[in-house]
């Protein structure tokens, strides 16, 4: 009866420490993580993490949706584990608790897939009202430009007299491609 751990972040820029020390807090004897989208189908570190479970093995995540992004993939990997045998631990969230492949731990497998994609949709839900609100105030999130109306003018002048796109880049410390997005 071994607790095998499971921690995906969805770039490799970000850290997975936080997953990896509520990992091993919950007594993970072996953690597989992966570096990428849970909307990935094939994702190795859980792929390895599946195939090293056994019977009355827990497979424990930090956070529900770390298995998977939409309820088809939580429902088809709880429904695998389930049927070998495969305790599921999920160790924060609303639905934290550990939950057995049988009775109404089955049962709560298929609840816990559909609240997980309600709670993803609300976000994106919320985010994207956010940033509509913020545009019809004016406010643009991203990077500020470094193009200025006078590194504009001066641009345009020096295009006019002939010059290079490359030449005038140099010349103001923009890139290329910058440039052409404002003088075309």
């Amino acid at each position: 009866m071994a607790v095998i751990g499971y921690k995906r972040v969805s770039t490799k820029a970000q850290d997975a420490q936080l997953q990896e020390d509520a990992l091993s807090a919950a007594g993970c004897s072996k953690t597989f993580e992966d570096a990428m989208s849970g909307k990935n189908a094939e994702r190795p570190g859980l792929l390895a993490a599946l195939d090293y479970s056994r019977e009355e093995d827990t497979l424990c995540v930090w956070k529900l949706d770390r298995l998977g992004r939409s309820t088809k993939d939580v429902l088809t990997i709880a429904e695998d584990l389930r049927s070998r045998g495969i305790a599921l631990r999920i160790l924060t969230g609303t639905l934290s608790g550990t939950y057995s492949p049988t009775g109404e731990g089955k049962f709560f497998f298929t609840v816990m897939a559909a609240f997980a994609e309600l709670e993803r949709d609300m976000i994106a839900e919320r985010t994207r009202a956010g940033l509509d609100a913020a545009k019809a105030q004016g406010r643009t999130g991203g990077r500020p430009t470094v193009i200025t109306e006078d590194l504009l003018t001066v641009a345009k002048a020096r295009k006019a007299k002939g010059e290079s796109v490359s030449a005038i880049a140099k010349a103001l410390g923009v890139s290329r491609a910058t440039l052409y997005r404002h003088i075309g």
